[in-house]
């Protein structure tokens, strides 16, 4: 893919959350259409439980395009910080604040400012502290290295233009132990690019997903140990919601160099 057709992908996805995001805070809710996000029973706020959707904003439930839950898989503890890549309007963020605590922190990173005025919004309204949003991009994250111990992301990654730039970068920001926690779509082995993308668009997070084979091997490439990508349910033929577990090694040599600049970025929760 040339630098210009990143570009144009890359354009084309933020546009869709924005949208998104102006449907939301206009009183609707995030929906489909030509330039947004699919949304049907596979995505959305209905993979939450039910106790935790009473408890948050309803314009963060509104907004909520993931493919799943990353919080029932992250396992967050008390004190723990964490970052959640395409933070959108912000529902993961705001319930891993809550279960770090005020002596952890939630991160919440999008390129979308749409999205961010949005979940800054949604931060006010929640009364959350220990929260804090950043604009950028989860190619080049806008934090140091080590910063957080948990890597948390509902199908953003499968958005990406430049996935091997985002595996590297949670890496980085992780501490040595650190872990990630994601939900995203992920597809057969069997299924070629081509026929992946004529199962849904990219903005609709199916076209851009990588196999299971695929997503192994990048974390793997990237450092990562105890890699597992598990299936929990359909969303196309042959395209699956996926979790992902891995774990930054104990041994990985702890990075100093500071982050990199900030630029546009991929957003899909």
């Amino acid at each position: 893919m040339s630098k210009s057709e990143q570009s144009e992908l890359l354009e084309t996805v933020r546009a869709g959350y924005a949208a998104a995001a102006l449907k939301v805070t206009g009183g609707g809710a995030a929906c489909c259409g030509p330039e947004g996000v699919e949304i049907d029973e596979n995505f959305g706020s209905g993979l939450y439980a039910a106790t935790d959707r009473e408890t948050l904003p309803a314009e963060a439930v509104a907004a909520s395009l993931g493919c799943g839950n990353p919080l029932a898989v992250a396992e967050l503890r008390e004190g723990e910080r964490v970052l959640d890549l395409g933070s959108g309007g912000g529902i993961d963020v705001l319930l891993s604040a809550r279960r770090v605590g005020e002596s952890g922190k939630a991160y919440g990173l999008d390129m979308t400012d749409e999205m961010l005025a949005l979940a800054l919004a949604n931060k006010e309204k929640a009364g959350a502290t220990n929260v804090e949003f950043l604009k950028g991009t989860i190619e080049s994250v806008p934090l140091p290295a080590s910063t957080v111990d948990v890597v948390i992301s509902n199908c953003v990654i499968n958005l990406s233009v430049d996935k091997p730039a985002v595996f590297a970068e949670m890496f980085r920001v992780l501490a040595p132990g650190g872990r990630i926690g994601i939900s995203d779509v992920v597809a057969d082995d069997a299924l070629t690019p081509e026929q992946r993308a004529e199962r849904g668009n990219y903005v609709g997070c199916i076209a851009g997903a990588l196999s299971f084979a695929e997503y192994r091997q990048g974390l793997e490439t990237a450092g990562f140990t105890g890699v597992e990508v598990t299936p929990t349910h359909q969303v196309a033929d042959g395209m699956h919601s996926a979790i992902v577990r891995a774990t930054k090694p104990l041994s990985a040599a702890v990075v100093t160099v500071a982050a990199p600049a900030q630029s546009g970025g991929s957003c899909c929760s």
